[in-house]
């Protein structure tokens, strides 16, 4: 069975740290991918990238209620930015080894983020605050069937990676994101967009094998949803 590598949130809970992954991840690799699960942490001396790309076959870099460090992209943190930088400390430099070594990879929601940072691109801390866009939040004390529910639609863009897979033009998705893509990092393509313009998926023009990221959170009940189902399988097959 191939391996796919989860990247973990480093929080704390109560006072003691802890390395986290939603079971929606799993469950998605496991049997969405049809790949061996392993959990990857972020610890507070990054693990060897090498090490790393030597024991997997594949890597998800997850969702996650924390942002990327502003000061990634040159940019200050503004209120309400929520981070994670022993988590950043590892996906971004790993990012960028999986890139050159080939490895597929998928991101979602804030591993989307950090991809595009990772390569040199920027992010909007509030995207509902940009004249024009909508607010991609998710509804607050909401039920998590409400909260990652359908949201708005998306367009995808005609012979990307997205259409191939999913033989769609078009798809509604979730949003619980209030941070998103401003200045696309120099190689990537935009794979899909919101009716508001803001990029939801993305390809890497020179990926040596499968690089998909989307800001929507595909792995919720992915089983129900055919774009959901299409990615997880095009991700699975890659490996």
């Amino acid at each position: 069975m191939k391996r796919v590598g989860i990247v973990c949130d480093r929080r704390i809970s109560g006072d003691m740290p802890v390395h986290q992954a939603n079971d929606e991840y799993v469950t998605a690799i496991r049997d969405g991918a049809g790949a061996l699960p392993l959990l990857i942490p972020s610890t507070d001396v990054p693990l060897n990238n090498a090490a790393i790309l030597a024991s997997v076959d594949g890597l998800l870099f997850t969702g996650s209620p924390s942002n990327v460090a502003p000061s990634h992209y040159g940019a200050t943190a503004r209120t309400g930015t929520a981070m994670d930088e022993l988590r950043d400390a590892t996906t971004l430099p790993l990012l960028r080894a999986a890139i050159a070594a080939g490895k597929p990879l998928l991101a979602i929601c804030r591993g989307f983020q950090e991809l595009n940072v990772a390569l040199g691109g920027s992010l909007y801390q509030h995207v509902h605050e940009i004249p024009g866009r909508l607010d991609h939040r998710e509804p607050e004390d909401a039920a998590l069937e409400v909260e990652y529910g359908p949201a708005h639609a998306i367009a995808i863009t005609e012979g990307g990676v997205l259409a191939r897979l999913s033989s769609l033009s078009e798809a509604i998705v979730n949003s619980l994101h209030h941070q998103g893509i401003d200045r696309l990092a120099p190689g990537l393509a935009v794979e899909a967009v919101a009716p508001d313009g803001q990029i939801e998926a993305v390809s890497l023009d020179q990926a040596k094998a499968f690089l998909l990221g989307v800001q929507w959170h595909p792995e919720w009940r992915f089983a129900r949803d055919p774009l959901s189902c299409a990615i997880f399988a095009g991700f699975g097959t890659s490996l």
